[in-house]
């Protein structure tokens, strides 16, 4: 017997909202793993191993073992709540495929950005793209057991972060932590989306 949703109808026929996320960062961040993590369905990836066309125009440094590269994005989808089903795209890192990242941001509630240690310069743009852009994003801190730690506001201060954006610590590894920077994504998203509506009624009077 189905069970009654909170509108009265059955919850075997509630048709979830479709979310778009863009999970954004550094080459070598960890963005195809954060994917792969988390998604219900095999996760589509343009990984493909590197080249020597590659030679002196991907920064290697911090990841000089990494051996494939994503050429155009990652996609998958994660189901959150009987409501809600997350799409989730993948950007490249590298410099010459960032020309991609304004048709992958379209339509997107927001981007997780993920930040490695190792190579904390390399944050700088995506931060950068989607702060010009006003999309809402959070900063995910992938944690690599070989990076050095820092703490959250020393990390906030390198990347000038502002404290209103939400900052979490993940192991992109990890199903969990990453369907939690996802959770924590959405809530900060629609938090903004809610703003202008309460700015505009500030000014009413009954």
């Amino acid at each position: 017997m189905a069970s009654p949703s909170s509108d009265g109808g059955s919850a075997e026929n509630v048709v979830p909202t479709p979310v778009k996320i863009v999970v954004a960062g550094g080459f070598g961040a960890g963005k195809t793993t954060m994917v792969g993590s988390v998604s219900e369905i095999p996760p589509l990836s343009t990984e493909e191993l590197m080249t020597q066309a590659s030679d002196g125009v991907d920064d290697l440094t911090g990841v000089e073992t990494k051996g494939t590269t994503t050429v155009a994005l990652d996609f998958g989808r994660i189901t959150i709540s009987p409501h809600t089903v997350l799409y989730l795209f993948g950007t490249p890192g590298q410099d010459r495929f960032w020309y991609m990242w304004d048709e992958l941001a379209r339509g997107a509630i927001g981007t997780v950005v993920l930040v490695d240690t190792r190579r904390l310069d390399s944050s700088f743009a995506a931060i950068d793209f989607f702060e010009r852009r006003k999309i809402p994003f959070v900063v995910a801190v992938n944690c690599f057991a070989e990076a050095d730690s820092y703490t959250e506001d020393e990390i906030r201060k390198a990347l000038a972060i502002n404290e209103a954006i939400p900052m979490i610590f993940v192991d992109a590894r990890e199903r969990d932590q990453s369907k939690l920077a996802l959770i924590r994504l959405v809530r900060y998203a629609l938090s903004r989306l809610s703003e202008p509506a309460e700015l505009s009624g500030a000014g009413s009077t009954a």
